[in-house]
């Protein structure tokens, strides 16, 4: 029952987004992200006590595991049932914690226009309107295994910076996201500085936020997150030989302030 009452609050709050202006979208938008990020550790704390409660009833169906009768039959269908619930609360609370890197919804018209503009006939970028994420594909960012951008690429990401200087994006903050495929990093000289995938990606993430920030994009508006090879777009290639799909740097733009 919580569960959906938590959704209902949500649907409720993007149908608000859908009928304001765009002052008020921004402030509504705000106040879903607070409002997700208090259920979110409410969420987060009652699946913590279900786990314990979970390992107790585990421990004790181990336990009464050579008896039968009524109760080892309702202690199994107490086990199932909060397992059942705990996977429905971690699917909502990935869901919920996905929308948080959306920013919650669509760009304003003008905004999303002159973005798919941008991205249209360039190589290594795509937009995604729907969820408000550039992508840049790494292997034409930088060369292999570094953190360096490329003169052809920084001069993209700084036209992405004048797009969100304007009148139309400058109510709109950035999170920049590294990823990286599951191929090991193997030359010593490359693990010095980047020991695994995710400090990789973390610090191709800083990189673009350096490009920006030259390109003018104000500091306090962006913020950087590496994931390693842990969120690939398409299966790696077996024995770990990855794929370049996975090699990506997003930049999710989202309501200023979120």
């Amino acid at each position: 029952m919580r569960i959906v009452k938590i959704s209902l609050v949500l649907a409720v709050l993007a149908g608000l987004l859908a009928f304001s202006g765009c002052g008020d979208e921004l402030k509504s938008l705000r106040i879903q992200n607070s409002a997700q990020r208090e259920q979110i550790a409410q969420l987060e704390g009652e699946l913590s006590a279900q786990r314990l409660e979970l390992e107790r009833l585990q421990k004790q169906l181990a336990t009464a595991a050579g008896t039968s009768g009524a109760e080892l039959d309702a202690l199994k269908q107490k086990v199932a049932a909060l397992e059942e619930d705990i996977a429905k609360k971690k699917a909502l609370i990935a869901s919920m914690q996905q929308q948080l890197l959306y920013g919650g919804g669509q760009l304003p018209v003008e905004l999303s226009t002159m973005l798919e503009d941008f991205a249209a006939g360039q190589e290594m970028i795509t937009f995604d309107s729907s969820k408000g994420v550039v992508k840049f594909k790494s292997d034409l960012l930088f060369e292999k295994g570094s953190d360096a951008v490329a003169p052809t690429a920084a001069e993209a990401v700084k036209k992405l910076c004048e797009i969100l200087n304007t009148e139309e994006g400058k109510n709109f903050d950035v999170i920049i996201a590294g990823h990286t495929d599951d191929m090991r990093i193997g030359r010593p000289e490359t693990r010095a500085k980047h020991p695994t995938n995710w400090h990789l990606s973390s610090h191709r993430a800083i990189a673009v936020l350096n490009v920006m920030e030259s390109g003018g994009m104000a500091p306090d508006r962006m913020s950087v997150r590496g994931f390693g090879e842990y969120r690939p777009v398409e299966e790696n290639k077996p024995n770990k030989q990855g794929n370049p799909a996975n090699r990506r740097v997003e930049i999710y733009i989202v309501a200023k302030g979120v």
